[in-house]
């Protein structure tokens, strides 16, 4: 399935450093560094890595003992990838600036479903506004975000959405908690599958699973077929975010190279073959030697309690 995205028209920009910063509104944000450099790149490059990245992240947030780590692994996660354009993958219209109001159905971050077009940007832009966001008698800030990286994005960028180009700018942030959430949903998603097909599970728990898989949803990406060397598919990603919920729901039903749980460390990966249960031939040792070593426990406790005997 992984190669309908071997081509594509997309490209997406990252930073080159990334902080996690507390605003006025008591929220905590990540936000590029004000030394930030701005790259472009394609990230549907590696489809395997960023889902599997993805649902790694979820899965330290769903485990409330291991929040550090959710976080280390969460800022990680944006350095390599760029943040998610939450603002972009919210459907408004493209051309929701132009408009006094933006547009919003229900989602799992803005429970308005409509809200003044400066209100709804400012969410994204917590620390510095752009000058498209200030008020004819509010000061404008000289704070060196616009630069030279800005302008070059603003023109590799022209025929994009407003939503998408505003993702790029060095002034744009998105709440922690968003990100946390969103990464949350995708693991949810992801062990709602694995425990559906888990033979111990019960009718009942098999309803609640698939109950779970059907609130999985979303815009969806555009597309466009491309006669090249044959008929090929061209995934148009405005929102990273939409990017990987769209070849998460392909690797999912993957069934030549299912999505799996790793028996020893837990961790997601991208089985080879079908009956794959662990991630790497270094795990597989590990979970032997712990197996053994614990037979090997179990067996001397019972010799001992036969010479007690």
């Amino acid at each position: 399935m992984f190669n309908l995205f071997q081509r594509t028209s997309s490209h997406w920009v990252k930073y080159s450093e990334y902080i996690i910063k507390e605003a006025r509104d008591g929220h905590r944000y990540i936000r590029p560094s004000a030394k930030g450099k701005a790259i472009v790149y394609d990230p549907l490059k590696d489809t395997e890595a960023l889902v599997v990245d993805a649902l790694n992240v979820g899965l330290l947030h769903m485990s409330s003992s291991k929040q550090a780590m959710a976080e280390a692994a969460t800022l990680e996660f944006v350095h390599k990838y760029g943040l998610l354009g939450i603002v972009t993958a919210l459907p408004t219209t493209p051309t929701f600036m132009d408009y006094d109001m933006a547009y919003l159905p229900k989602n799992q971050f803005i429970k308005a479903d409509a809200m003044p077009k400066k209100e709804y940007a400012t969410l994204f832009f917590p620390f510095y506004r752009p000058e498209y966001l200030m008020g004819e008698d509010e000061p404008h800030y000289q704070a060196g975000i616009i630069d030279r990286d800005a302008l070059a994005l603003a023109f590799t960028f022209s025929d994009k959405p407003r939503g998408m180009t505003m993702s790029f700018e060095l002034a744009y942030a998105e709440r922690y908690d968003w990100l946390a959430l969103q990464f949350k949903d995708w693991a949810f998603i992801f062990l709602s599958s694995i425990f559906y097909y888990d033979e111990k599970s019960n009718e009942k728990a098999r309803n609640l699973y698939r109950s779970s898989m059907a609130a999985f949803g979303g815009a969806t990406p555009t597309y466009r077929v491309d006669l090249q060397d044959k008929p090929t598919i061209i995934w148009d990603f405005h929102s990273l975010l939409l990017g990987i919920q769209m070849m998460f729901s392909f690797a999912i039903t993957d069934e030549a190279k299912p999505l799996r749980l790793c028996r020893h460390c837990d961790k997601v990966f991208i089985a080879r073959h079908p009956n794959a249960a662990f991630c790497t031939p270094q795990c597989k040792n590990q979970h032997n030697v712990y197996k053994s070593r614990a037979k090997k426990a179990e067996g001397g406790g019972e010799h001992q309690q036969g010479k007690m005997g």
